[in-house]
């Protein structure tokens, strides 16, 4: 029996540092039917898949509370239409029932005189609309209560509210701490001394000033680190407790009983305990105040999801909440509203801004027929649309869901950082111990210089003793070392880098796609569809001149593309159908040939109008006898710049040449530049023959051999093949990506290091690619590459200054460099450098917000100068 695995994402609270991440990970691991488990500290996300048959939503919630964390909860109040007393009685249970069936719903409780049903529930795991789904199928009509918010607005609710926490935290710390600060350094304040009354500088007053701190703002990590050790994990709160604890601890014992041999009254730490906890908490503040805007591009695109939809059931129009609209609902939208879910327009004519979620910023024209996309903006006219996709299914629930999940992903660069993080708490603690032992029974004696101090501390070391002396050195250990730094350096830079994408229209679909892009040398683009536009035209129309005065055989072009497309008018062929629509596109006449013979492989042969047809290669030509001799030279000269060339006679005469190609999208000569310009290798693989596809590499600027005398264009490759020459690429140790449409070229894709596909439109759920180009612009690879070099730097700078800062920091706060040049810094710097640290990760993330790719994004017609944009450029039609 194969097992079925369902995905889930949990929202995860009470984490604040990367061995958090470990705990909660390793908690959900150990559950039977549970895998591929991916905890997000910078997101308060856990990803994972699970075998519903063997393990269910409260196991896990279980998993999470036992090990000192918690999944979070929330309310909402549903009133319930058309239950009548006696009738809810009987289905109050059924009710309840239904509502409990749902994953993610904790609790229901259905209110009988209220005709209302509460319900508890985890945020992101069920819907409201799903909620009420379940009561409509139990025969009921069910509203929000106005009070309901989305999971958006109580995301920044608990946001706001951790902001409003810490900040009346710092409030108090901050101004108590500034007064203990200055009881402790009465004696330094020289004729400030006039302002300040005495006894602020006496121990028991600075004790007591101290208690409310320690206790009030600096409580909770006493709370957290204490129901951590409970389920044996240990985290951040650990280290603040213990350097706290400590420093609190001794001081008290030391101003009570000091003969109790623990330094005296030289060694009371209270301005220690007091700066200590507010700087740690001044940390905390800044973090929450920046933690949430490195997601703000998900947020945009979610508040991009429109509320409400005007609806025509049973002939009325009613307004209804998007997320409860169905397939085939005929949806009525006016000027300056959001288009509610995507769809098919039936009646009317507008201009829809599509910007926020295409990049384009002109106004899309919106008739009959086209299709409209939810979250875009209608701009002048009104029309009425059927709803195609709906909740899960749109495109902008689609890009939300695949950014969501690239976020939630780790990229392999996080591994060390992951580990580090995992070990760093109890490394610190043993680490703290030896210091403490170190100084205590042999540094002291060793390198002791009874005249110096710390940095900012009015105590000289010959006042505290041995004992204070140690223990304010293993206290300093504790909170210097920074394993928060270590674990956002990483995860924030990449939500960061998968908004900022999907900003430009670009989406990763993981972080490690975002890494493997970045080490990128070689960019191979399929060229028909990618590079080309896919859809051949007619370029050239050359008409043979009469072989003798006595020939009857005399047409124009017109004449001579017309009797071609009545000859192609019942072929499949697509050099065919280009033909008849050049002729349409010229307003020609085209009848139906009284009779018609396709010769495949060469070409096709119909009567018309009392002449007889030949049109196809110079083979078939040959074989009837027909002279092209003096059209030969121009052939030649039209098949070297690319273009593939029919031949046409009309009654055994050479009547003249059509030439067709497949147009060039018109920024890919300038994605090409772009890329030369990053130092990457461009390669072109096609269907076509060396000539040709030689041709058009010259046109878009990809040089046709390297230097070493490999080609970069692959020429004559069948559509099968095309995964082989990605991996003729990689044996030769390049970091390949693969550019195609996705569909074609899908194991192409699948092989490729990084798989592109481009103008994949708002269905980009099916795309087989790693990174999903939404427009159909070609230089969108140079903005994927250009945002994936630009996250990564992030990266690296993260992790670096997280390592170096605790690299450095610990061996200082251990007292390494007073052996030799007698410098050492106090807990409360040490704080506050701790501070400084974690949020300088978060603060150097943030400048991702200023990025912008070297493509512009204006409209076409304000761009570029070269002369592609100027005339149409032709390719050969492939078969590829």
């Amino acid at each position: 029996m194969t097992q079925t695995l369902s995905d889930l994402t949990l929202p995860i609270s009470g984490m604040t540092c990367a061995s958090c991440v470990s705990h909660v990970e390793g908690a959900l691991k150990e559950l039977p039917g549970v895998s591929n488990v991916t905890v997000n500290l910078a997101t308060n996300k856990a990803n994972l898949s699970y075998d519903p048959q063997r393990v269910n939503l409260t196991d896990m919630r279980r998993a999470v509370e036992d090990v000192g964390y918690a999944v979070p909860t929330a309310e909402l109040t549903l009133d319930v239409r058309g239950m009548t007393l006696r009738q809810a009685q009987g289905d109050a249970g059924a009710l309840e029932g239904a509502l409990k069936e749902l994953r993610g719903v904790q609790d229901a409780v259905v209110n009988l005189g209220l005709n209302m049903a509460r319900v508890t529930y985890i945020p992101g795991v069920v819907s409201t609309s799903s909620m009420k789904r379940a009561v409509r199928e139990v025969g009921y009509e069910a509203q929000e209560r106005s009070e309901g918010v989305d999971a958006l607005d109580r995301e920044r609710q608990t946001r706001e509210e951790e902001i409003k926490r810490q900040g009346r935290n710092l409030i108090i710390a901050g101004a108590i701490g500034l007064i203990v600060m200055i009881g402790t350094f009465y004696e330094m304040l020289g004729p400030l001394k006039a302002f300040i009354p005495e006894w602020l500088s006496y121990k028991w007053v600075i004790g007591l000033l101290t208690t409310p701190v320690v206790f009030g703002p600096g409580r909770q990590f006493f709370t957290n680190s204490w129901r951590g050790l409970k389920h044996g994990v240990t985290d951040m709160n650990l280290l603040y407790a213990t350097g706290i604890g400590a420093a609190y601890g001794i001081a008290v014992i030391n101003t009570l009983f000091p003969n109790a041999g623990f330094g005296g009254e030289g060694a009371t730490f209270f301005e220690s305990a007091a700066l200590l906890t507010a700087f740690i908490i001044l940390g905390r503040w800044l973090e929450a105040l920046t933690r949430g805007r490195t997601s703000e591009a998900i947020r945009k695109l979610m508040k991009l999801q429109p509320k409400v939809a005007r609806v025509m059931r049973n002939g009325k129009e009613e307004e209804i909440p998007a997320d409860e609209v169905e397939i085939n609902d005929l949806i009525l939208v006016r000027p300056g509203e959001s288009i509610a879910v995507d769809g098919e327009v039936i009646e009317g004519y507008s201009a829809v801004d599509e910007s926020m979620l295409t990049g384009e910023s002109m106004p899309v024209e919106k008739k009959a027929g086209d299709a409209v996309i939810g979250g875009t903006i209608n701009k002048t006219g009104a029309f009425k649309f059927k709803a195609t996709r709906v909740g899960k299914e749109t495109a902008l629930a689609q890009i939300i869901k695949l950014v969501e999940d690239a976020q939630a992903s780790k990229a392999p660069i996080q591994k060390l950082a992951d580990w580090v993080a995992g070990h760093f708490i109890l490394g610190v603690h043993l680490l703290a111990v030896a210091v403490f032992l170190f100084w205590f029974f042999f540094g002291y004696q060793m390198f002791f210089d009874p005249n110096s101090s710390f940095i900012l501390s009015p105590y000289k070391l010959g006042e505290i003793g041995v004992f204070g002396f140690s223990l304010l050195l293993s206290v300093t250990v504790l909170v210097i070392s920074c394993p928060c730094a270590v674990g956002l350096a990483t995860p924030s830079a990449m939500m960061a880098g998968t908004g900022k994408g999907a900003e430009f229209g670009v989406l990763f679909k993981g972080a490690e796609v975002i890494e493997n892009t970045s080490k990128l040398q070689t960019i191979v683009f399929d060229k028909t569809g990618t590079l080309t536009k896919g859809e051949p035209s007619v370029t050239d129309v050359v008409v043979s001149d009469p072989p003798s005065e006595t020939s009857q055989l005399s047409v124009n072009s017109d004449q001579l593309l017309r009797f071609a497309a009545v000859a192609e008018k019942n072929s499949e062929h697509p050099l065919g159908e280009a033909i008849v629509r050049g002729a349409e596109d010229r307003g020609l006449q085209i009848v139906a040939p009284d009779s018609f013979n396709s010769i495949p492989g060469h070409g096709v042969e119909a009567k018309a109008e009392g002449s007889e047809i030949l049109l196809g290669n110079r083979k078939l030509m040959k074989e009837r006898g027909v002279d092209f001799s003096a059209l030969m030279s121009q052939a030649e000269t039209l098949e070297l710049d690319g273009k593939t060339v029919m031949f046409v006679a009309l009654n055994r005469q050479a009547a003249g040449l059509i030439a067709v190609a497949d147009t060039l999208k018109e920024y890919s000569a300038d994605a090409i530049r772009r890329l030369h310009k990053l130092g990457l290798e461009v390669a072109m693989i096609t269907g076509d023959n060396r000539r040709t596809a030689d041709a058009i590499a010259r046109k878009v600027g990809i040089d046709p051999s390297t230097g070493s005398g490999q080609s970069r264009v692959l020429a004559e490759v069948l559509p099968q093949d095309k995964a082989e020459e990605v991996k003729k690429l990689q044996a030769q140790g390049k970091k390949v990506a693969m550019v195609g449409d996705g569909v074609n070229d899908a194991p192409a894709l699948a092989q490729a290091e990084v798989g592109m596909a481009i103008g994949s439109g708002t269905d980009v759920a099916k795309e087989t690619g790693d990174i999903i180009l939404i427009k159909d612009d070609i230089r969108d690879v140079v903005v994927a590459l250009e945002v994936a070099k630009a996250t990564m730097r992030k990266v690296k700078q993260n992790l670096f200054w997280a390592f170096f800062y605790n690299v450095l920091g610990i061996p200082l706060g251990a007292g390494l460099f007073y052996t030799f040049a007698s410098v050492i810094i106090s807990p409360e710097l040490a704080g506050l450098m701790m501070a400084v640290s974690s949020i300088s990760v978060t603060l150097n993330t943030l400048l991702l917000k200023g990025f912008k790719p070297s493509v512009g994004r204006e409209h076409k017609s304000k761009q570029g100068s070269g002369n592609e944009q100027l005339r149409p450029v032709s390719a050969p039609i492939g078969n590829d």
